[in-house]
């Protein structure tokens, strides 16, 4: 029986044509050897299995090679090229730095460099994982890697370049490998599989691509997995999907379409056939973000190539795109944002994952709601707590000229959300109630179509503009910072409003919503010049007395005779 070897064995590139995905390299290192400008030491960096090790392994191959083609590319017939790939050469040396980390270990390497090649021109020592390493090994290495001697070449690998002491960065040649593309992994996939005569659908290459998240070697495995699973020699999309417990894009086109429905009902039992497959809430939560973010790039045909995914899947994201507005997708990834950073915090995962579902089919709704209905409910809102203070949560009957403006209760919201109209909807009295304006004889009825006549700035307007700005911000962004930053203490002084935080994240909100807060405040006002200074209050900070000093001379304040009763009595106080 022929012994099996795995892909990533069997199709290992040995020349830098075949080197899949990283052209930048490859074409480098060719010129290096072409025109002669090799350095003493290179570094290969990178993630893993992106081809590291494998470029050193063609370096030294092509080094030593005694017959460069045109391109310049081991021939693979000369005498260093057939012992290299017979695992005889004696000018190559690999050293795995995770198992031969110590001083010991760099000490007989550096032994063996005194010693010029028998055969060949260079000798190359190539050191995997160098960045298990320990310091005192670096160190022992550092006055050889400076100095070699003119045959030694050195190729270090790594995956944690930022684990490699700087004096050593500082005497390498650094080359950076990128992670490798699902479309060029999906190509190398459909080589092997023509090679070893295997039948593949191309969703099914893509969606390993994708799974492989930029490494070759593990998309390899992947292969190698789903060819093992299979009885027919075919690799089909359904059996990758099942066999690489992945969730499909169609659960996400199916749900999104329920919530643009406004189907809560349907929307949870998606949510639960999920569950039921094995999936995780908290995958399904970042695959959510992901496909609403899919969907916001499908609405611009310059970003389309953003998408990695295959053919067919973009062609469902742009036709779903249309039908998705940005308001909903923005909104849907905030709240789907504000469930992926507590999810882990939260007792029962489920039901915060359903409540987020439950927010999201109801947004359509919330953001197609008719203006008039709002402004309704807001101006029978504001006469109810003008003409009866009594009855306002929280808070008093504002009266004018009472220096810091009270701020919105939190409880005192509409129960409907939509963009309120710039006109005024309530007239402030002499008293500082409010009175709805009324028509009279000589003055027509406005229209809607007729211009908005901009209110004077006064501190009992501002209050009631303050009002529907933080009922507005609060059912469009549902920010527990902004609302309680909204609440607080301010005051107008001449076109200033000054208004007095607790914290810098209550700076940074209303810092975030100046420029809506500001515009949203100057058309409903004749003050072009209208300014808004926040100012963070200090924050006084009483500690106890802890020790027995601190105590003493607590009471001492107090009490000045504990001092002299001290004196008096010889006393030490213990420290």
């Amino acid at each position: 029986m022929e012994n099996f070897v795995v892909s990533a064995r069997k199709y290992r590139p040995v020349t830098f044509e075949s080197v899949v995905g990283q052209s930048h390299i490859t074409t480098t290192l060719r010129n290096a050897i072409r025109t002669n400008h090799l350095a003493q030491a290179f570094l290969f960096c990178g993630p893993r299995g992106v081809g590291k090790t494998t470029c050193a392994r063609i370096l030294a191959k092509t080094i030593n090679c005694l017959q460069l083609t045109e391109d310049v590319e081991p021939c693979g017939v000369c005498e260093s090229c057939v012992s290299f790939q017979n695992n005889a050469s004696f000018n190559i040396h690999e050293l795995d730095a995770a198992s031969n980390n110590s001083v010991e270990d760099i000490r007989n390497l550096i032994d063996q460099v005194r010693y010029p090649p028998q055969t060949g021109k260079y000798k190359i020592y190539i050191i995997d994982e160098v960045h298990m390493l320990s310091q005192a090994a670096f160190n022992a290495f550092l006055k050889t890697l400076e100095e070699p001697p003119s045959y030694a070449i050195f190729i270090l690998a790594t995956t944690e370049k930022h684990k490699i002491l700087p004096t050593i960065l500082s005497r390498c040649q650094i080359f950076d490998f990128n992670r490798i593309q699902p479309r060029d992994i999906a190509e190398h996939l459909q080589f092997i599989a023509d090679k070893e005569g295997i039948t593949v659908d191309q969703e099914a290459l893509e969606l390993i691509g994708q799974k492989a998240d930029g490494g070759l070697r593990d998309a390899l495995s992947m292969f190698d997995l789903n060819v093992t699973f299979s009885t027919d020699n075919r690799l089909t999309y359904e059996a990758v999907l099942e066999n690489l417990h992945v969730l499909d894009y169609d659960y996400y086109f199916r749900l999104t379409d329920a919530l643009l429905e406004g189907s809560t009902p349907q929307s949870l039992i998606i949510f639960d056939e999920i569950l039921r497959k094995g999936f995780d809430g908290h995958l399904f939560v970042v695959g959510l973000l992901e496909h609403f973010r899919n969907l916001l790039v499908s609405k611009d045909p310059v970003t389309i190539p953003l998408l990695q995914v295959s053919e067919s899947a973009m062609q469902k994201y742009a036709q779903q795109s249309t039908t998705a507005s940005p308001s909903f997708l923005l909104s849907g990834m905030s709240i789907a944002g504000q469930c992926d950073i507590n999810y882990k915090s939260a007792k029962n995962q489920r039901l915060l994952v359903e409540l987020c579902l439950m927010k999201l089919a109801n947004l359509t709704h919330v953001l197609n709601l008719d203006p008039q209905a709002v402004e309704e409910t807001a101006k029978k809102k504001v006469d109810t707590v003008s003409l009866n203070p009594s009855k306002a949560p929280n808070e008093t009957a504002p009266q004018p000229g009472s220096g810091p403006i009270a701020q919105p209760a939190a409880t005192d919201v509409p129960p409907k959300r939509s963009k309120l109209r710039s006109t005024a909807l309530l007239t402030p009295s002499l008293h500082g109630a409010a009175t709805t304006p009324q028509p009279t004889a000589d003055a027509p009825t406005p229209t809607e179509e007729e211009p908005v006549v901009k209110e004077p700035l006064t501190s009992e307007k501002l209050q009631l503009a303050w009002y529907q700005f933080a009922d507005k911000r609060k059912r469009e962004i549902n920010s527990t910072t902004e609302e309680i930053a909204l609440r607080k203490t301010f005051q107008l002084v001449d076109n200033r409003i000054e208004i007095v935080l607790d914290n810098d994240h209550q700076m940074d909100a209303i810092q975030g919503m100046r420029y809506d807060l500001l515009s949203f405040l100057k058309r409903k006002f004749d003050a072009p010049t209208l300014e808004l200074q926040p100012r963070v209050a200090p924050q006084e900070v009483n500690r106890q007395p802890y020790t027995s000093a601190e105590k003493f001379n607590y009471l001492a304040e107090k009490n000045p005779h504990l001092k002299d009763l001290q004196k008096a009595l010889g006393l030490d106080v213990d420290f």
